[in-house]
């Protein structure tokens, strides 16, 4: 059965609100039983896990009803906008899994947009203004207090087309005049109090070049946008509500203009995606790059698509993520916790296992041979045998992690201690020394630990099977561990909600949000690897190689913990 077909009650339940109204309209026959959208990001940063939110929506519900989805750039404001941007857009979309139909851009239809400004000048319902901005702000009144006329409001309409002429010119000077639309001074609806249409900007469009000199605002090219597309749902987040009304406003004028055209679009919102110790607020991101607070848009503690897919995130993870916490009508602040838990559960299906050693000390095997090694077979993931195997290598002198070794342990510790069995992972079973069960420098720092292996006990072997109530750990050949850089991250904010701080957001970034570790081991296998491949490391969390990592400087960034432990550390 088709999905436009669905009619059961548990199928409905399965649809977003959104999704229910789509359903609903093509049922109805609106729109000539067609679906259209598009996704209009502005190429004026780069795009963040709440846009991936909206992409998933506009992309989805196209895919899911048998439509289509355009691109479109709404590039009507030169001075933020430039070709990186939209280039690394497209490849952020593409890498989450989704294909437009068409790109378009506002640009596109700025012929269109200035015909149309002319027209509505010409019925007598927008006019240019020449007043200040902060004169405008102050004559549109409150919520409940109904706003003044501005002076211009009636100049007469050879007048205004002259004047709208002369804002598109190189000598125009920017804030001197705007285009208003003539609607209702009372409105409640603050939108529609002769809103602006049309400011002079002197700055070269990324694609216009300097043809224009006047670029039409957002409320006014981004529905007729939609018209000129053939969109036929405007789906977009809940600031938008307001702006509904004067959405189809304009979309009465130009259909009074164009003639009706057999759709029309539907503007529809749903709740924006925030998550907790970080902020969505495009200006507030830019500026940590711009200040090198960050290491760039695709800095790994970024909540953009870039630095996530960096720091080693899955396209699927994410789109699971999105998926769980739905779509509503009501704006929530999401735990963080919850996008790593879908990570995690992703890349627990996919990662590769490894070894590495991330606060090494030196592990003596004792009765082991010193000119001998072993190639021992390590289960690259035990979640897919597909996966296959791979070697490490056994030696006499191995690193271990350091805190899997404690002089003076109580019961509980199930590492290495005096006289404790452990399994090392893939190989034997060790017990430590107990007359002499380190060496430590003059600090009392210990160096080497000393430990004798069970030679009948390797992996594999009938002796594996024996019984010890240690742990098993992870090791590395000290002849061939291969020494790297590794990168972990914590939240890049210190508190949970930082966007409803009144505190300069700067002041509320955590210090300890990157630490890194220089004198880490993994296996000479990672030398294999490349950025956007998932590793675990075992016992350890996810990682992955960065995108400035080389054979010669092996850098890894921490994806993730295997356990959820900022909420235990944090409660």
């Amino acid at each position: 059965m088709e999905e436009k077909n669905i009619t059961t009650s548990e199928e409905k339940k399965s649809l977003s609100f959104v999704e229910q109204m789509v359903k609903e309209d093509l049922e109805a026959g609106k729109n000539g039983g067609r679906i259209q959208t598009r996704f209009p990001p502005e190429p004026n940063g780069y795009i963040h896990i709440g846009h991936a939110k909206a992409i998933c929506m506009d992309f989805g519900i196209a895919e899911k009803f048998g439509g289509i989805c355009n691109l479109r750039f709404d590039d009507t404001n030169p001075t933020k906008e430039n070709t990186e941007y939209v280039e690394n857009i497209m490849s952020d979309i593409k890498w989450l899994g989704f294909h437009w139909e068409n790109v378009y851009y506002a640009s596109d239809y700025f012929e269109k947009l200035w015909d149309f400004a002319i027209w509505l000048i010409q019925k007598g319902l927008a006019y240019v203004d020449e007043q200040t901005s902060e004169q405008i702000a102050e004559q549109k009144g409150t919520p409940t207090q109904p706003g003044r006329p501005s002076p211009f409001r009636d100049r007469p309409i050879e007048e205004n087309l002259r004047l709208f002429q002369q804002m598109n010119t190189a000598e125009a000077v920017e804030g001197s005049m705007v285009l208003r639309a003539k609607l209702d001074m009372a409105n409640p609806n603050m939108h529609f109090r002769d809103p602006i249409i049309y400011r002079i900007i002197q700055i070269p469009h990324h694609r216009t070049g300097t043809k224009w000199h006047c670029y039409p605002m957002y409320d006014f090219a981004h529905g007729q946008s939609d018209y000129f597309e053939g969109v036929t749902h405007s789906v977009c987040t809940l600031e938008f509500v307001p702006h509904r009304p004067l959405y189809d406003k304009f979309i009465d004028f130009l259909t009074e203009k164009e003639g009706a055209a057999e759709y029309r679009p539907r503007q529809i919102e749903f709740n924006r995606l925030n998550l907790t110790y970080t902020v969505m607020s495009k200006r507030k991101l830019k500026a940590l790059v711009d200040e090198q607070l960050v290491n760039g848009w695709d800095d790994p503690r970024m909540p953009t698509v870039c630095g996530m897919r960096r720091r080693g995130y899955s396209s699927q993870s994410i789109r699971n993520f999105i998926d769980s916490i739905g779509y509503t009508k009501f704006d929530a602040l999401n735990d963080y916790a919850l996008l790593e838990a879908s990570v995690r559960d992703d890349l627990n299906k996919k990662a590769c296992r490894v070894s590495a050693v991330l606060d090494p000390i030196k592990l003596v095997i004792t009765n082991y041979p010193e000119d001998k090694t072993e190639e021992m077979v390590a289960v690259n993931n035990p979640e897919n045998e597909a996966d296959g195997t791979h070697q490490i290598t056994f030696s006499r002198e191995l690193w271990i992690e350091r805190d899997d070794f404690m002089e003076e342990a109580e019961k509980k510790f199930m590492r290495l201690a005096p006289g404790k069995e452990v399994r090392l992972k893939n190989g034997y079973i060790i017990k430590c020394d107990e007359q002499h069960p380190c060496d430590k420098d003059a600090n009392g720092r210990v160096t080497t630990v000393y430990a004798t292996y069970d030679p009948e006990t390797r992996s594999g072997m009938p002796g594996a099977d024996r019984k010890i109530k240690g742990k098993t750990l992870h090791w590395l050949s000290c002849k061939d561990a291969v020494p790297a850089e590794v990168r972990l991250y914590d939240r890049l904010f210190s508190i949970e909600n930082p966007g409803a701080d009144e505190r300069d957001f700067r002041e509320l970034l955590n210090p300890q949000s990157l630490t890194v570790l220089s004198n880490c081991y993994v296996e000479p296998y990672l030398k294999e690897k490349k950025a956007g491949d998932f590793l675990q490391f075992q016992r350890i969390g996810y990682f992955t190689p960065d995108l400035d990592s080389t054979p010669d400087h092996l850098i890894f960034n921490k994806t993730v913990g295997l356990k959820d432990t900022w909420a235990k550390q944090n409660k």
